[in-house]
């Protein structure tokens, strides 16, 4: 049996984590919100003492959508230092000083590209970032890599969008999801969304936490792009969310770029070396994890309305 700790327990990622290692039979210990605080070197150094894990996933982070309301810029940069890229240090100090036979996982992101000048990223893709999630990330990456420069097996996820039920409502596709559920039931209404053209490299977020395992139990440490390799737009998803609930997109959807808080740009990842080396491949496509979002929201397919019409 493993000793895994998953640090971010509860977010979207964190909780899929959690109940696919318990799953394979592992001893898990998450770390939430109430502690061990991360951003505390001490306390960091005495989680990893008392439990000598095989493994850490390290996916704690502070972000926000780019149709959330953005917080103070001060405030922000400090606090995504704390979580997003200081925790690497601490805990592979940790590792080097009490349990050097643990393996670390750290969650960056897609972010990390920020600009990028090819139209599809890999592994060896410059990092120039763009916001402070991304500068955040992008330092935590660094730190990966002079972890394992020195010895030691730290390996990172650069995730894309990944989707599932616990996505929060402010992203897109939530608001979408939500939206269908809610003109499903009354009848009529409409939903305002940003830029329809804007293209998203989309995947199922149980197929990502697959792949973070996966990462940690390869033969040796690495950066890997964990992503669909391929882009859909905002619009795509809408049409194809609201057809599924057999109903007509263009009646119900407006598009207002206003309501973005930042700029988007486009970024599709290259999975070639994770599946080559690891094995990993997507169980769900574009479709059918727009179908398990639906689903989950209480959505009635159009396939059922049929069947129940028939």
């Amino acid at each position: 049996m493993s000793r895994s700790v998953v640090i971010g327990a509860e977010g979207q990622d964190g909780t899929l984590l959690c109940e696919l290692l318990a799953a394979r039979g592992d001893d898990v210990t998450p770390v939430g919100r109430q502690g061990p605080d991360i951003t505390s070197p001490e306390e960091v150094t005495d989680l990893v003492r008392k439990e000598e894990p095989d493994e850490i996933y390290l996916l704690a982070a502070v972000q926000h959508s780019s149709q959330g309301v953005p917080g103070d810029p001060a405030g922000l940069a400090r606090r995504s230092y704390e979580v997003n890229t200081l925790p690497v240090v601490f805990f592979a100090e940790a590792i080097r000083r009490h349990s050097p036979h643990t393996r670390l996982f750290y969650a960056a992101s897609s972010h990390v590209f920020g600009e990028p000048t090819e139209p599809i990223q890999d592994e060896s893709t410059p990092l120039r970032p763009a916001s402070v999630y991304g500068i955040t990330k992008a330092a935590g990456l660094l730190h990966c890599r002079a972890y394992r420069e020195s010895g030691f097996f730290v390996s990172a996820g650069i995730l894309y969008n990944h989707e599932s039920p616990l996505r929060r409502p402010e992203f897109v596709t939530r608001k979408i999801v939500q939206a269908v559920a809610r003109i499903q039931r009354e009848g009529d209404g409409q939903v305002t969304l940003g830029r329809l053209s804007a293209v998203v490299d989309w995947g199922y977020a149980p197929d990502y936490v697959a792949a973070m395992t996966a990462i940690l139990a390869a033969s040796e440490p690495g950066d890997f792009i964990v992503a669909s390799g391929q882009g859909h737009t905002v619009g795509d998803f809408a049409q194809t969310a609201f057809a599924l609930a057999g109903l007509d997109w263009s009646r119900h959807v407006r598009e207002d770029p206003g309501v973005l808080t930042r700029g988007g740009t486009t970024l599709i990842g290259n999975p070639a070396k994770l599946r080559r080396l690891t094995g990993w491949r997507p169980t769900v496509d574009f479709t059918g994890m727009i179908r398990k979002l639906l689903e989950a929201e209480g959505v009635t397919l159009a396939s059922q309305l049929i069947f129940d019409a028939g």
